[in-house]
């Protein structure tokens, strides 16, 4: 006699999750210290990140809907886990959870202990903890929300009928709205007639101050976070940034969140759209074509250059280009890949490019992750002024060869040729002459500056984290600072020489499998600073797993790893399946000693299995 019974759902893997432990303790509670203990009951997501991290700011738009939803089941935490010196500063991370309206409890974790716990690799990190305190799935970087939102939904009806749910109020508690003129405050830009536009970040406007760069005139948008076009009172921006004039006197917008370019009409106040949907770009779609058909990824700043608007697409670690003539834009220099390479622009790499200037023959740019000063000269070639990667920053003047800065966000041309660099994590203004290829410290005490512009004799400096506009006299002579060099502060895993297994964990959501319908669906791009690291498994390939050989020569390095993988609705009655993407860059520190690891698993969605058997071995 046949079986006709369903086969059973496969029982969902459950790890006993990790006490959530901080030096900084919590915010966004009412000061109220919590464990998992407290937790029991709800479904907890918690959420590594680091607020330098675009991918990071991302994920915390992503989760807004399924907070919103699911706000009687489910816990949002943020583990705030640093890369920059700056970022363990516990006021940074009060800041930063203001900036970006984290409305959810934030756990400080300036020592990366709970990171470690979870044996965390990449920002961001999503893991999901059931009801009972088993973690149920991990997720490395962006496009997870709706596998989440599934699972979610998955545990809800499971623990409901198990009794083990427990619905109610959560324990966000959001703090005291401040009252100042401006909050957190991005770039500025000096209008014509002498006022200062100023993109009031936080509050989702843009405010325009009289010359003195204090007194406020008039405020351009709702004040609500959205992304609609029309009178000033009426338009909504999310998280507007970069500022450019353009030559009809309008001005162009960077508005940041919305993934979009606006535009400003500054006699009347009108906002329309210039560029993007309101959809954040993804591998796999357009780069180029009409403006406002086209994604965009977090664009941060803006410049006219060479008759164009060129976009510092924070996002995607590139540099587009917008044509007010033809209404058109296109990718202008950059891969996707993040990180320090220079050359052709098409084969450049970038970290969240945030800041650009233009001069007559070449456009600056802030390279914030990589903690760099750069260019682009007229034949669209990229160069290295100052920086030497993603994991090496801090405070030191000198020759530009050896000097540091730390995640800058804004540059500026100066009369003399040389350019002001808003030292953003260093809460000073440098300066670096191309002439001498010196690097000099023109002012400090500033809180996290991250934009400046001229006013005749003075230099006007955005303090963001102090929620106004600075002005400064321009130094005859540098500011002595006591030189800091820096390392990200993440311990490297100890590798075997020789082969090492790399595996790229993806196990496509629930309800979804990979979309094969035009070939391979997954990417992995690998490779290693210094590039001697890697005898063997660099480049491109579509196979999640790789054998890679370590040279022995090298003691130490850094593993540059990008994965990709689409998914698509597992519903053979749908001929037009919803699909998603799932990325991640990870920059794995490596240390190579003899009786190390092996493999090294990296997950982008799911659990490693070979792992969690060989802890049951």
């Amino acid at each position: 006699m046949s079986d006709t019974s369903p086969a059973p759902t496969p029982r969902r893997a459950r790890v006993r999750a990790p006490e959530l432990i901080g030096e900084g303790g919590w915010l966004n509670t009412g000061d109220k210290q919590y464990t998992l203990a407290d937790l029991r009951g709800r479904i907890v997501i918690l959420d590594f990140w680091t607020f330098c991290c675009i991918n990071c700011l991302h994920v915390l738009d992503e989760l807004r809907e399924l907070e919103e939803s699911h706000r009687d089941t489910v816990v949002i935490i943020g583990v705030h886990s640093p890369k920059f010196v700056h970022e363990a500063e516990h006021q940074a991370v009060v800041d930063a959870v203001e900036r970006y309206g984290v409305e959810h409890p934030v756990l400080d974790d300036p020592q990366l202990a709970t990171w470690k716990q979870y044996a965390v690799r990449a920002w961001p990190t999503l893991v999901v903890i059931d009801p009972e305190g088993y973690v149920v799935a991990q997720h490395a970087g962006e496009g997870h929300a709706h596998a989440i939102a599934r699972l979610v939904e998955e545990l809800e009806a499971e623990h409901e009928a198990k009794g083990t749910l427990r619905r109610g109020d959560g324990p966000y508690v959001p703090p005291e709205p401040e009252p100042t003129a401006l909050r957190f405050p991005g770039k500025a830009l000096r209008l014509p007639s002498g006022t200062f536009l100023v993109s009031d970040t936080t509050r989702h406007q843009l405010v325009e101050l009289a010359e003195d760069a204090e007194t406020v005139l008039r405020r351009i948008g709702s004040g609500e976070r959205g992304f609609a076009d029309g009178p000033a009172a009426e338009a909504a921006f999310s998280e507007p940034q970069g500022l450019a004039l353009l030559e009809d006197g309008s001005v162009v917008v960077a508005d940041t969140v919305n993934h979009a370019l606006r535009r400003l009409d500054p006699a009347t106040g009108e906002v329309t759209t210039l560029a993007g949907t309101g959809r954040q770009w993804w591998q796999g779609s357009p780069t180029s074509g009409p403006a406002r058909e086209i994604d965009l990824s977090s664009p941060w700043d803006v410049a006219v250059f060479g008759g164009k608007v060129w976009i510092a697409m924070a996002g995607v670690h590139q540099l587009w280009t917008y044509d007010p003539a033809g209404g058109t834009v296109a990718v202008a220099a950059g891969t996707t890949n993040e990180g320090l390479v220079d050359g052709p622009a098409a084969e450049a790499w970038f970290a969240q490019p945030s800041g650009l200037a233009a001069t007559a023959d070449r456009l600056w740019l802030a390279d914030s992750e990589t903690s760099a000063l750069r260019w682009v000269d007229l034949d669209g070639h990229v160069h290295t002024a100052v920086g030497t990667g993603l994991f090496d920053f801090g405070h030191r003047d000198g020759a530009a060869a050896q000097a540091l800065l730390q995640h800058p966000l804004g540059v500026t041309a100066l009369p003399d040729g040389s350019v002001a660099v808003s030292d953003t994590y260093n809460h000073a203004l440098r300066r670096y002459d191309p002439a001498t290829g010196e690097v000099a410290t023109l002012a400090t005490d500033l809180r996290e500056p991250s934009d400046a512009v001229l006013a005749g004799d003075d230099i006007v400096v955005v303090e963001s984290a102090r929620h106004r506009l600075t002005r400064l006299r321009l130094p005859e002579e540098a500011v002595r600072v006591e030189s800091v060099a820096h390392r990200t502060q993440r311990a490297a895993t100890e590798v075997a020489p020789g082969r090492l297994r790399l595996d790229v964990i993806f196990q496509a959501p629930s309800g979804q499998k990979l979309d094969l319908r035009y070939g391979p669906s997954t990417r992995l791009l690998v490779s290693s600073t210094p590039p001697e690291l890697l005898l063997k498994g660099e480049g491109p390939d579509t196979d999640l797993s790789r054998d890679l050989e370590l040279n022995p020569a090298v003691t130490e390095g850094v593993l540059h790893v990008s994965a990709m993988a689409a998914s698509c609705d597992d519903d053979p009655a749908n001929e037009y399946p919803a699909c998603h993407v799932h990325q991640q860059d990870w920059g794995v520190p490596v240390r190579l000693a003899e009786g190390g690891a092996d493999r090294l698993p990296l997950v982008l969605a799911g659990m490693d299995e070979e792992a969690e058997k060989a802890g049951e071995a």
